[in-house]
């Protein structure tokens, strides 16, 4: 899940082809259904993305009352408006009026906190928490930024990878050379600098134990002379989310695949390319492209059925993107990586989000 921010954006205005009275209005590559004629192209308004939830009394003068997703009718959910996809919100609060929205677009300023306007944390299922305890030790996963509302962070023709994004729930292993010891999380209670007990009912541990992450794992320390690798994957099934690719969350079928590696070298923690070092070793998420980096492409890729089971069971979740060589994104202020989602999954039926 990406990071929130409430943010003042200049907006580029497009026709609706299939609704007289709409429009959409255009934040990076994000595009919002609003009432014809509310905006014009170069004006700037508040962009509040998906996943963000909103105070009662936003949603009351924004006329939304009962028109949001989730039980308290409260997140913002990507939607199909007369058939165009409505990615988040634009508008113009009332508490901004009279406000510099040109200067706070060119500042980054974050209107989350002012507005009342919170992350919305997905479930944990009792399969998928446990009993934690303290790991400062834990190498972290990062969120991944959406390559709509941040377009810039790759060059045209910059050489790229595309993999398949899954949707199942974040497993990060971390082996500690030193010790031999192994510690397991999610990401949401990685990101605590908590670890999982050991526990067979638990989703994490009950995949790592069946591919053997952990094994993998102290192979790999040994042949980069690392001293702490992380081992960063999915785990999917039937049981973990709705979308299973043939696969079930019983410890016999559980899936699992491999999306990333990380491993600290000399004192120095770098990110390593996981088909290249796991191949073989552990499945890992399948590439669907590599070559020149091209936005269209990209967003077309995001689209169409998964190839996990090789059976196209489903809709793809989408893409990420990384450049064929790790590199640094001033765009994004750390590691170039941006993901990509699909329209098809975002506006499916009855979807589920743990984390």
């Amino acid at each position: 899940m990406s990071t929130l921010r409430v943010t003042a954006e200049r907006l580029t205005i497009h026709e609706h082809p299939n609704a007289d009275a709409l429009e959409l209005a255009q934040v990076g590559l994000f595009r919002a259904v609003v009432a014809k004629g509310a905006y014009r192209t170069g004006e700037y308004a508040l962009y509040i993305p998906e996943q963000s939830v909103l105070p009662a009394g936003l949603i009351e003068e924004l006329g939304l009352t009962g028109k949001l997703a989730g039980s308290g009718a409260d997140r913002v959910k990507a939607v199909r408006l007369r058939g165009e996809l409505s990615q988040g919100i634009v508008c113009l609060p009332g508490a901004l009026a009279g406000d510099d929205l040109a200067a706070a677009a060119e500042s980054g300023e974050d209107f989350a906190e002012r507005l009342g306007i919170t992350k919305w944390a997905p479930p944990v299922p009792t399969s998928m928490s446990g009993d934690v305890e303290a790991a400062p030790d834990l190498l972290p996963w990062v969120d991944i930024e959406n390559l709509k509302r941040f377009p810039g962070v790759f060059e045209p023709g910059e050489p790229v990878v595309i993999t398949e994004k899954l949707h199942g729930s974040c497993c990060l292993l971390t082996f500690h050379a030193a010790t031999g010891t192994v510690q397991v999380s999610s990401k949401g209670i990685g990101a605590q600098g908590l670890a999982l007990k050991e526990d067979e009912r638990n989703v994490y541990w009950r995949a790592v134990r069946a591919h053997r992450v952990g094994e993998v794992a102290a192979r790999l320390a040994e042949r980069l002379g690392a001293s702490r690798v992380g081992v960063f994957g999915e785990v999917y099934g039937e049981g973990v989310q709705d979308l299973a690719y043939g696969s079930s969350a019983r410890a016999d079928r559980i899936g699992y695949a491999a999306f990333d590696v990380s491993a600290e070298i000399d004192g120095q923690v770098v990110w390593l390319d996981a088909a290249e070092l796991l191949t073989g070793e552990l499945p890992v998420v399948p590439t669907l492209w590599s070559g020149p980096y091209d936005a269209e492409a990209v967003l077309r890729l995001a689209e169409g059925r998964e190839t996990v089971s090789g059976r196209e069971l489903h809709v793809r979740e989408g893409v990420v993107v990384r450049p064929a060589v790790e590199r640094y994104s001033p765009v994004l202020g750390g590691r170039a990586i941006a993901k990509a989602v699909g329209g098809g999954y975002l506006t499916r039926k009855g979807g589920t989000e743990y984390e």
